[in-house]
């Protein structure tokens, strides 16, 4: 089955054709980095007047990519939450439109089960995983744990009570006057730095769930500067992003560590944003060697938001017959248990 997916849930414009689930044919990514720059973050507004403008034009590019037409797909696939409700909308409602005018059945997608299921498309340096296994997202809304069953069906674990991973490296880069996205910068910069510079805390790492709290340690980096500031000191950029990421990627090993244990999984997969980082990809490699365990990280290009994703996330539910109807909605806070129930928030 041919699936043409689009996604829209933030400040990027993608749609991609993904053959059985697995097997990337077309792909093409409009990127607003650029535009939304220069406001040090995305301006909800502009976003979703950029995808009005690209839509059609990525997804005409995808298909010609995979040198096929709409009588060639048997689904299309979108995105429908959770992300920013306008620029969610512009994708929902172009699928929606695709759907009425070619006939061909609606499957909407969960974000995050799409972030997921891009460790199960082939690349040809990495061998496609099939669940089950433990997956741990970190992104820049989201910071979960989950074990996802052989029919692709979630049960979470844990997740953060407050930021997301992602968010809280983007506010302490902001902190620290470094461009959007303020994640990969600090990556590159921690590389250079102390990691035990700053004893910055590790949020909930003494407590038995499998939760996560990242508010605390931006805080800290906060008071962190605020004395350096004080004293009359430069700031060390290198470091104090090095013990920040030191800081962020024991919590989110160690809790992968324990989950692995609780569950027994012996196979993990680490998706989202995040998971470009490559900190927190060497601690994880690490983890994973001392306990037996095989991870898997998709590609970084297909850690951010991307179709493809959405497209291998589709499959489970299409090829089960699962489809949507045209009265599909855009959920902006739409949970991985009413995405898989079908009860959607105001139906």
């Amino acid at each position: 089955m041919n699936i043409l997916a689009i996604e829209t849930s933030c400040d990027e414009t993608s749609a991609a054709v993904v053959a059985d689930g697995v097997r990337v044919l077309g792909h093409v990514t409009a990127s607003q980095m650029e535009i939304h720059r220069q406001f040090g973050g995305v301006v909800p507004e502009v976003a979703s007047r950029r995808h009005v403008e690209a839509i059609t034009r990525v997804v005409d590019t995808a298909l010609g990519q995979a040198g096929l037409s709409f009588s060639d797909l048997g689904a299309i696939a979108v995105t429908m939450g959770p992300g920013l409700l306008g620029a969610l909308l512009v994708g929902v409602t172009a699928a929606k439109a695709y759907s009425l005018a070619t006939g061909l059945p609606l499957v909407g997608v969960h974000h995050i089960a799409g972030h997921v299921a891009a460790a199960m498309l082939e690349e040809p340096d990495r061998p496609a995983v099939r669940p089950p296994f433990l997956c741990l997202v970190a992104s820049g809304g989201h910071t979960e744990l989950h074990e996802v069953d052989a029919s692709f069906r979630f049960t979470r674990l844990g997740g953060t009570r407050d930021d997301a991973a992602g968010e809280a490296y983007d506010k302490v880069a902001r902190l620290l006057g470094l461009p959007y996205p303020g994640g990969p910068e600090m990556d590159k910069l921690a590389r250079l730095g102390d990691p035990a510079r700053f004893p910055f805390p590790r949020g909930l790492l003494d407590d038995p769930s499998l939760d996560f709290s990242f508010s605390g340690m931006k805080t800290a980096v906060l008071v962190a500067l605020d004395k350096l500031k004080r004293v009359g000191q430069a700031v060390p950029v290198e470091d104090v992003c090095a013990s920040f990421q030191a800081a962020v990627v024991e919590v989110l090993v160690e809790k992968t560590r324990r989950a692995a244990r609780a569950t027994g999984h012996r196979t993990v997969v680490v998706a989202g944003g995040v998971a470009a980082n490559r900190g927190l990809r060497a601690a994880m490699r690490a983890m994973a060697d001392e306990e037996g365990l095989a991870v898997h990280f998709p590609s970084p290009a297909l850690c951010t938001d991307n179709a493809a994703m959405i497209g291998a996330a589709a499959y489970p539910r299409a090829s089960a017959g699962r489809f949507d109807d045209l009265e599909l909605g855009a959920y902006a806070d739409l949970t991985l248990e009413e995405w898989q129930s079908g009860r959607y928030p105001l139906d």
